[in-house]
């Protein structure tokens, strides 16, 4: 199925597996990648090292186009961009919008520039400073989110600019495929479907949390780091949601203490991310110190398999997702269901 997004990326399918943290490695873009759909490698929880070395990983494993999801506001993502042109990848994603700088800089590299919005005049701005395409997120995504559905955002979009828009927020099967064509988008990204395949590396413990999730045991809380962030409820979020401002401060800290452990970033280095991350969205120190809470959260469920410790970032679509397949099988199953739902289509409606 040919659309502006497989010709713009060179997939065989206008799929895309999102860029999640510390879900989207190597193995699982690899196999999205080898299924004809463009895998996306997370690195804002890895170091320039790491993601160097987690390139070289996913090249091993397939010849496809994949792509690397980076912060636009992170303090080294000059290096990371360096990284992304040397290594010849051929698509950079961004969950903030990156500036009209760093659009060009990718693109003279020959890089396909993909950022990820979540309002009608976030996609205007970047599509006017040159991006390829645009992710558009509805209010049904995992993870950071709006509060306007998918089916509203998308075709103000799609009306709005001439680049290719790309859904996503509650898509999982070839009838949605359908529907966000229908709508005018270039094809679908999806995370949580994604992460509930057998080439996934989260837990088995943890899949099995996502698939006994009905819709109404997924919520969203501004309780992580002081943003909207929809994930599966939990006895750990309810606690969260109940705790005051000091005790969620005095978390926020520790958690920030352990994630710059990890990270390798200096303090100095945290507080320009903070900084950065203030700058245009009216964000209180609060809310930054905050926001260290949600890479240590979500790493001790999606890698350590600690869902009582940690957050479990989600898609409405989990409450109707049931089975673990492969990415190749996923795919399949539902290109399969996208050319059965046209092919049921009348040929010409009725008026």
């Amino acid at each position: 199925m040919e659309t502006p997004l497989t010709r713009l990326v060179g997939v065989r399918h206008p799929l895309v597996q999102t860029g999640m943290g510390w879900v989207a490695g190597p193995r699982l873009v690899s196999a999205a990648a080898n299924a004809g759909a463009l895998g996306i490698l997370a690195s804002a929880t890895m170091t320039v090292e790491q993601l160097r070395a987690a390139v070289h990983e996913v090249k091993s494993r397939t010849d496809a186009p994949f792509g690397v999801n980076l912060r636009a506001d992170a303090g080294d993502a000059a290096e990371r961009v360096r990284v992304i042109v040397a290594e010849g990848v051929r698509v950079a994603s961004f969950a903030l919008a990156p500036s009209r700088e760093l659009i060009a800089r990718l693109k003279d590299a020959g890089v396909v520039v993909i950022p990820s919005v979540g309002a009608r005049r976030h996609a205007e701005k970047v599509a006017a400073w040159g991006a390829d395409a645009v992710v558009v997120q509805g209010g049904e995504g995992g993870g950071h989110t709006g509060n306007v559905a998918t089916t509203v955002l998308l075709p103000q979009v799609v009306d709005a600019v001439d680049i290719p828009v790309i859904a996503a927020g509650g898509f999982f099967d070839g009838r949605g495929l359908v529907a966000a064509l229908a709508y005018g988008a270039a094809g679908v990204a999806m995370g949580t479907r994604f992460l509930l395949t057998s080439d996934s590396t989260v837990p088995p413990a943890v899949q099995a949390r996502y698939l006994a999730a009905a819709v109404k045991d997924i919520t969203v809380t501004t309780k992580v780091d002081g943003l909207p962030h929809r994930m599966l409820r939990s006895e750990l979020v309810e606690t969260m949601e109940r705790s005051g401002r000091g005790t969620a401060l005095l978390r926020a800290v520790r958690h920030a203490a352990s994630f710059r452990k990890l990270s390798g970033l200096s303090w100095a280095q945290m507080v320009r991310d903070g900084l950065a991350m203030r700058h245009g969205k009216d964000l209180s120190w609060s809310q930054v110190l905050l926001a260290a809470n949600t890479p240590m959260l979500l790493k001790a469920s999606m890698v350590e398999g600690r869902t009582d410790l940690g957050v479990m970032a989600s898609g409405q679509v989990a409450g109707v997702i049931e089975d673990l397949p492969s990415c190749a099988e996923l795919v399949d199953r539902i290109m399969a269901e996208a050319r059965a739902t046209l092919a049921a289509l009348p040929p010409d409606p009725p008026c």
